[in-house]
């Protein structure tokens, strides 16, 4: 299979990356091929321009869309799995991801009219969070990021989708955190090799 990570976190010494390298290896192990878009790393540009914005507003599908939007396009069409991996930032992806949706998602290629986007066997939402899953569980912080990565920005652009969220790491608790991360670490790989 091949498998796009879109991957966004501005520190390499993270557990985010750390997860991102646990879940690359699984895949590697898997057998699968593997494209990535490092977003921080690639220093994706993700404000809309004001000819951007009204591209997208007015449906104009028929005008080009930027280099560096149709490459990740052209990535996303030779992938037949894309899987996010970031940390949770006040409930939501960090902007940088948001701006990757909102500048690769394109009329005509994600959305109306007449969308060429493929639609992929698997997406699968990877978010590394500090709180815990009963904690985002009670104030509905887990429905609300699943509504907005699988519901509105998946949708049905993939056969199967699923989040899953890496809880408790946390710095204001290092005890917990040093218990939590070889377990989640370990989940992460098992995950790409049953990718």
């Amino acid at each position: 299979m091949k498998v796009l990570i879109v991957y966004c976190h501005p520190s390499k010494t993270s557990f985010t990356y750390r997860v991102y390298e646990s879940f690359l290896k699984g895949l590697q192990d898997a057998g699968h091929e593997i494209a990535v878009s490092d977003l921080y790393e690639m220093d994706f540009k993700t404000d809309l321009s004001e000819e951007e914005y009204l591209r997208e507003t007015y449906y104009r599908a028929e005008l080009p869309v930027a280099e560096d939007v149709r490459m990740e396009q052209e990535k996303i069409q030779a992938s037949d799995a894309i899987v996010f991996i970031y940390p949770v930032f006040w409930t939501e992806a960090p902007a940088k991801l948001v701006g990757w949706f909102d500048r690769v998602w394109t009329t005509g290629f994600a959305y109306s009219p007449n969308p060429t986007m493929k639609t992929l066997d698997k997406a699968l939402c990877i978010a590394c969070a500090g709180k815990s899953l009963e904690s985002l569980e009670e104030v509905g912080e887990i429905r609300a990021m699943e509504t907005v990565m699988l519901g509105d920005r998946i949708r049905d652009r993939a056969k199967e989708k699923e989040m899953v969220i890496f809880d408790k790491i946390t710095h204001w608790d290092e005890d917990l955190r040093e218990k939590t991360e070889p377990g989640h670490l370990q989940k992460a790989y098992e995950l790409g090799c049953k990718f």
